[in-house]
Formats: C-alpha cells, structure tokens, sequence
C-alpha cells in the first residue's frame, strides 16, 4: 500500500468539508489553510505515541579525549530515547543529568579517560540536531548506537508522504476546521474530535498487539 501524500490528505479533508478538491496544497487560501491544519494534526498525533515507523538508530563514534559535541544526525529535537549502546564494547549506556556530568567533570583536576559509561544531552548543532556528551570522556574510538522514536517533519510539498496511517491526520485536521469555519449542517467539531480519537486509539490497539512494551500514549 502506497504512502499518503500531502496533496492527498489535504483532499480528503476537502471532500469532508464538501469543497472541491484541489491539484496543488497552496491552490485556494482556504486549501493552504487546511494544510496548515493537516500538519498541526500530524504532529499532534507523531508526538502522542512510540509508532513503531517512527523507530530510526543513529550511530556516533567517539574520538579519544573528546567529551561532547556528538550531533545525532537528522534527530532533530524531537525524539524520544529507547536505548543507547556502545556496540564496539557491547554494553548500554546510561543517562546522566547536566549537574552530575558536571560534577564527575569538574570537581577532578583531570577528567578521567575510559570506556563511556554514561550519555547526556548537550544541546542543538547549527542544523538543529541535538548534541550528546559523554563520561567518562573517550579514551578510544568507539561506536555509540542511539536507538531513537524521530517524529517526521512537517509536510512541506505536494509528494511529501508519511509513515502514518493518513485516518486519524485527516479526521483530526477535519475537526480543526471545522472549529475554524463553524458548524455547517454536517457533523460538529466535538463529534469529528471524538471520531479522530478513536481512529487513533484503534490503530494504537494494533500497534500493541505487535509492541506491548509501548503501553502508554497522551490523548489527543
């Protein structure tokens, strides 16, 4: 089964909406207005839940006597951390606080080099990854697996796809506008909300079947 596009979400929205359908996003003000609300429900939804397509590994290598400054590329900031392994040693790491990094770091005169035990997020490179730091700092060239739940971006063009099942983005963003355009003789926002929130519930029910380790998401 093919990916949902953009430009076809965006037309599902608009026949629920008994508009016309439109063959580029930006075409009409109110066809770029529904896409504005088709990305807010995509990331609403992304952001609810460990969807199992959202799972991606990004591997960094250390360099001797180097504590920080490893981007995880292409991350971005929205991730959420399932595990961490140095599998060149074949162990996991643990996360550290900013105020314990910096007490094992900075209350020694010289910080100790050995296998790193520990990870902690650093901060955000110029293209807007995160940063990790690491302790001990690296004694040798080692390779540290991120295993990473990475929300994708907004949609931006026409043929952008996504991962996710397109039912629940496009109830969602239906909802959103109608609470933009008022009640219009067809369902009201609250009855097209709740049809949104059961989309996702079934298809989180699905996902769970498969990963029952992820038993938790925020309602939307």
């Amino acid at each position: 089964m093919a990916l949902s596009t953009y430009l076809d979400i965006v037309n599902e929205v608009l026949v629920r909406l008994r508009e016309p359908e439109v063959t580029t996003v930006n075409e009409t003000n109110f066809s770029t207005l529904v896409g504005k609300f088709v990305n807010d429900a995509k990331r609403q939804i992304s952001d609810a839940y460990d969807w199992d397509a959202f799972n991606q590994a990004v591997s960094v290598t250390t360099v001797a006597g180097q504590v920080g400054g490893y981007s995880l590329t292409n991350a971005g900031r929205r991730f959420k951390t399932m595990d961490v392994i140095n599998t060149s040693r074949y162990y996991q790491l643990t996360p550290l606080s900013h105020a314990g990094h910096d007490n094992f770091y900075y209350t020694i005169p010289t910080p100790i080099q050995a296998l790193p035990m520990y990870y902690t997020i650093q901060g955000v490179d110029s293209n807007g990854d995160t940063q990790v730091k690491f302790w001990p700092v690296p004694d040798a060239v080692y390779s540290i697996r991120f295993s990473l739940i990475v929300p994708e971006e907004d949609f931006v063009n026409d043929s952008d796809t996504t991962k996710l099942a397109k039912e629940p983005i496009v109830l969602n963003a239906y909802a959103r506008a109608l609470v933009e355009r008022g009640e219009d003789g067809g369902l009201n926002s609250s009855e097209a909300f709740a049809l949104a929130r059961a989309a996702m519930s079934d298809l989180i029910a699905l996902e769970l079947a498969r990963s029952p380790e992820n038993d938790s998401f925020e309602a939307t």
